[in-house]
């Protein structure tokens, strides 16, 4: 056997064994989303949704002013679960449906700035060799549909504002592609288990979720008990003063949060990926493939579009589109 033949072997070899790790990691040996630390959130305070509906109505002094960082296009099917009844009566079918990345701005007359979601880093746009979503990986999430509108560093300095922290919906790339501007002192809340959901993909995905979190310290894992109501899996008191509340809308995440504010011009729902489209919130949809529980994420967006049912005058903003009105 010539030293080419051999050569030849050992590369295939190489690339079989390559293969069959690659395929092991994915099936069996389910990575974590993020290695990043937790720990227990010491803002917040369990409550009802009782409690949150006594009050949700009643004008409230912090502003929401919803940013789009970015437009991008994505699989309809992880968007809308297009396999139930009403997506085929419709006749959806899959391809590329346009989204927006949405970060949104709370400012708290007394607890100061607050970001729900974290738009899109600088370095996307100005430096992509060291963004936290670069390369190889960048390439396969089609980065070139991108469009960055504003990064999350220029709205800051625009701004001359310093956030507080970040309310994270969810540990989902495109939540969370803006933290490295944001300042590293500013703490990040999260749902409970998010940086312990188990997926094959997390094995791509772990890299760059880890790359954004970072120079911040610890995760804040929000301390949700089960609603007694038995709306929500669970309702928190973010600041305490009934101004700012977290709901656990498990589903498409383990930990998926939505948030309700108490503005000035009336109540604003915050969704976050608990339904991403107009067309799935207006139709009672569930969101598609990217969800780790479709059912659950079913039964968590019923008790979302049930509240603004009961609550007409709510401001409703999704994950990914805009309802008339919405943005701005």
């Amino acid at each position: 056997m010539t030293l080419r033949k051999i050569s030849i072997r050992a590369k295939f070899i190489i690339i079989f064994t390559l293969l069959v790790v690659a395929v092991l990691s994915l099936t069996v040996c389910a990575w974590p989303i993020s290695r990043h630390g937790a720990v227990a959130a010491r803002l917040g305070s369990a409550s009802s949704s009782s409690e949150l509906e006594t009050v949700m109505d009643a004008p409230g002094p912090i502003t929401v002013e919803t940013v789009v960082g970015a437009t991008w296009q994505v699989d309809r099917s992880g968007l809308i679960n297009l396999k139930h009844p009403k997506a085929r009566a419709a006749g959806l079918v899959d391809g590329p449906e346009p989204i927006q990345i949405f970060f949104h701005a709370l400012r708290h007359p007394t607890r100061g700035l607050f970001l729900v979601d974290s738009g899109v880093e600088d370095a996307l746009l100005n430096d992509p060799a060291h963004a936290a979503l670069h390369g190889t990986l960048a390439d396969a999430a089609h980065v070139d549909r991108l469009k960055i509108q504003i990064t999350t560093a220029a709205w800051l300095k625009a701004h001359a504002e310093t956030p507080q922290g970040v309310f994270l919906t969810h540990l989902h790339l495109d939540h969370v592609l803006g933290l490295p501007d944001v300042p590293s002192q500013a703490p990040i809340y999260a749902g409970p288990g998010e940086t312990a959901e188990r997926g094959g993909l997390n094995i791509l995905m772990q890299p760059v979720i880890d790359r954004a979190l970072g120079a911040h310290g610890a995760l804040q894992t929000w301390s949700f008990a089960a609603d007694p109501n038995a709306g929500f899996s669970g309702v928190l008191d973010v600041f305490g003063d009934g101004t700012l509340w977290a709901l656990w809308v498990p589903g498409h995440t383990r930990g998926s949060v939505a948030f309700v504010v108490r503005t000035p011009k009336g109540p604003v729902l915050l969704t976050g990926d608990a339904c991403h489209t107009a067309w799935g919130w207006k139709n009672g949809v569930e969101p598609g493939t990217f969800s780790e529980d479709i059912a659950e994420s079913a039964h968590s967006l019923a008790e979302l579009r049930a509240l603004s049912a009961r609550h007409p005058q709510l401001d409703v903003r999704l994950g990914h589109q805009s309802l008339s009105g919405s943005a701005g």
